[in-house]
């Protein structure tokens, strides 16, 4: 799992270098891409707005989390691609569960959200945050669905906050529990399991 993790740190730091360039290239404000630049002029720049749309990613990635794990246990096709990234991911610590939440957050976030959404706009880039979640078989068919509904609702968070915090958080946070849900959580036996 090490390698794995060593692999995901280097594919991650690479697509936020990508986002840097991208953003760079396409209006020389590579330094605030933190930022959307159509919302700069709302005052949403201050910390107070930053930290207000961060609790409200932060709220938004609970919800999601919570209706995941609520999909898991009431619906098959659900509970199925749970139990095919138990086998994918193989058991998780700490650790690792908290370094592939956050450099995924973070990545994905700067490249799909702060580059290529305010490059092409929001409905290409949760497209293809969807098109690049497709899974290794049949069983995952429903991730790039449901990626796609998250690339807009994290598009959502990102224009109407002004920055990348809120969608961040909120990806953060889903990945975190989720990552600690799959690793616990075995449908077939339905039960907790202990992690190490």
């Amino acid at each position: 799992m090490k390698s794995k993790l060593g692999i995901a740190v280097l594919f991650y730091g690479l697509l936020a270098a990508a986002a840097v360039v991208w953003r760079m290239y396409h209006d020389a404000s590579g330094l605030h891409l933190f930022f959307h630049p159509e919302r700069l002029d709302r005052n949403l720049d201050t910390w107070l707005a930053i930290l207000g749309g961060g609790g409200v990613g932060i709220a938004f990635g609970f919800g999601v989390a919570r209706l995941s794990q609520f999909m898991v246990r009431r619906y098959q096709w659900s509970r199925m691609m749970h139990i095919e990234f138990r086998g994918l991911l193989g058991p998780l610590d700490d650790m690792e569960i908290l370094a592939f939440a956050f450099f995924s957050a973070v990545g994905e976030e700067l490249f799909f959200r702060g580059a290529m959404q305010v490059s092409i706009g929001i409905v290409i880039s949760s497209l293809v945050f969807g098109v690049l979640h497709i899974g290794p078989g049949k069983k995952f068919l429903p991730w790039p669905l449901l990626a796609i509904v998250m690339g807009f609702a994290f598009g959502g968070l990102f224009w109407l906050t002004g920055n990348l915090l809120a969608p961040i958080l909120a990806h953060f946070v889903i990945n975190y529990q989720n990552l600690h849900f799959i690793n616990r959580y075995d449908p077939s036996h339905h039960h907790m399991v202990i992690s190490r």
